[in-house]
């Protein structure tokens, strides 16, 4: 299936800056972009009712996260195939700027269709954020000493996509849900500065034959997961699943996806080579972290609006309520590596993944409407577990290549936890609309948002609270069966033993 994965002219070389001291600003760049990629996932999740209070446009609410990760998800193997061709620096310093353009025009947006719009803008500078963010971390250290920066950048990636909701719940209340944006522009000026000044890479020789993106292929990937999307989304809600207008969504999405696997086949630059699928271990760590992107959007999405429609909390504790994830997921990363150089990456994984599929699976079974530390136990336990399952992956994949097929593997790794991203913001979202819209008898979901963010207000409160509660168990449930996936993966398609590679390239 095309390339080989290997750039041509390019030797397996690191891109190390010259010393210690040049290297700690850059690290400080990396941390910095990765956590405005993963922030920017999660945060309005918790300013939902004042955006759609402000804004309108309840109905597609979702698509203020599923417009932004469909955005990331369609750049990163893009990304990944430039950042192996023509170095990392400048991918990495378009993404950012793509993403502060798109931060400062949503924070301008007039109505939720240009702010949809904007976040996809935002999205195109994300896909370049996290998959060169993680690649140039893996070029900085030799073998030996990644599993310390894929620690920080996986510290900081759940620290940030957990602590989102909390961030935007905090402006929400105290200032105004545009800053959710605005704040986005400083703190992407410094990274901006700290990449242009001190990252440097080696001179490389020119390709003898100059290499080709496959814009075709990324085209056709965008149009099928947008209209796969689009059927999710709406379907149930703004059309029966059965009508014509699914079944021409779904029927042209399957058409894209064959047509999209006929141009990927003849591609001499494929935008994910064949032989990132042919390789097991690879194969194994893409599936299982796309289940990790789709059993992460119940808590993040959905457990500040149970926080505050069922249990009654602010926006500010129900971020927080959520944000103790942050506690435990960077100890259990940090620890992992204890744990995997002695019983290796999989079975690691597996523990971790294991004990994260009993845990979601037990969020049903909280009482109703409970108290708050309930849900907050439940996800201190989730971060452990999860810590325990990425970084190992992550980490293993990554030192499987050389320095020509790295930027290439991470970036399908990434796309894969995107892709399941942005299929469960869609599909949970249309599982939670349509149980919410069963359970109150349908009607307007604009009407029942305004209802569910004032529910002392409404005179059927606890119908509705006992909705929200049903929609989100039936979320979480959907994420264990996510996470139970992934473990038959670990189990059945992962080696025993990851193929490390034993030189430092």
């Amino acid at each position: 299936m095309g390339s080989t994965g290997r750039t041509h002219g390019v030797s397996d070389t690191a891109a190390v800056p010259a010393t210690p001291d040049r290297r700690r600003p850059v690290v400080a760049a990396l941390m910095l972009g990765m956590a405005l990629a993963a922030l920017d996932g999660t945060v309005v999740s918790t300013a939902v009712p004042q955006i759609v209070g402000d804004l309108g446009g309840f109905a597609v609410f979702s698509w203020l996260f599923s417009g932004y990760l469909l955005a990331v998800t369609v750049t990163l193997p893009v990304y990944g195939k430039l950042s192996d061709t023509y170095g990392r620096k400048p991918v990495l310093v378009v993404g950012i700027v793509l993403f502060l353009v798109g931060s400062l025009l949503c924070a301008f947006a007039w109505n939720m269709a240009s702010l949809i719009a904007f976040r996809v803008v935002q999205g195109l500078g994300g896909g370049a954020l996290q998959g060169t963010v993680q690649t140039i971390a893996a070029d900085l250290y030799p073998l030996k000493e990644r599993p310390r920066i894929q620690a920080r950048l996986s510290t900081v990636w759940a620290t940030s996509a957990v602590a989102g909701p909390a961030v935007g719940g905090l402006l929400a209340a105290y200032a105004d849900w545009r800053w959710i944006f605005l704040i986005n522009l400083p703190v992407g000026a410094v990274a901006l500065w700290l990449v242009l000044r001190y990252f440097t890479e080696p001179a490389r020789p020119e390709p003898a034959v100059r290499p080709t993106v496959d814009w075709p292929g990324a085209l056709l990937v965008f149009s099928a997961t947008a209209l796969l999307l689009a059927a999710l989304v709406q379907g149930g809600i703004a059309w029966p699943w059965l009508s014509a207008p699914s079944l021409a969504l779904l029927g042209g999405s399957a058409v894209l996806i064959a047509a999209t696997v006929v141009v990927e086949r003849r591609a001499a630059e494929p935008v994910i080579p064949g032989w990132v699928w042919r390789r097991r271990t690879i194969a194994a760590v893409n599936l299982a972290l796309g289940a990790l992107g789709l059993l992460m959007v119940a808590p993040t999405v959905f457990l500040p609006t149970y926080a505050q429609s069922v249990l009654g909390l602010g926006p500010i504790a129900a971020g927080f309520v959520l944000s103790v994830m942050t506690l435990s997921w960077p100890v259990s990363a940090a620890l992992s590596n204890h744990v995997y150089t002695r019983i290796g990456f999989r079975w690691t994984a597996i523990i971790g993944i294991g004990l994260a599929m009993l845990i979601l699976a037990a969020f049903p079974l909280l009482p109703y409407p409970g108290a708050a530390w309930q849900p907050a136990l439940l996800m201190l336990l989730l971060g452990a577990a999860l810590g325990l399952f990425q970084l190992p992956l992550i980490v293993g994949v990554q030192s499987t290549v050389g320095w020509s097929e790295r930027g290439t593997t991470t970036a399908s790794v990434l796309f894969c936890r995107q892709v399941g991203q942005s299929l469960g913001a869609a599909l949970f979202g249309a599982v939670a609309n349509a149980v919410l819209v069963s359970r109150l008898g349908g009607g307007d979901l604009d009407s029942v948002a305004r209802a569910l963010d004032r529910p002392a207000e409404s005179s059927a409160a606890d119908t509705l609270r006992r909705a929200v509660d049903a929609a989100v168990d039936h979320v979480y449930t959907g994420a264990a069966v996510a996470a139970g996936l992934a473990l038959l993966v670990l189990v059945f398609v992962a080696p025993k033993r990851f193929p490390v590679r034993t030189d430092e390239d």
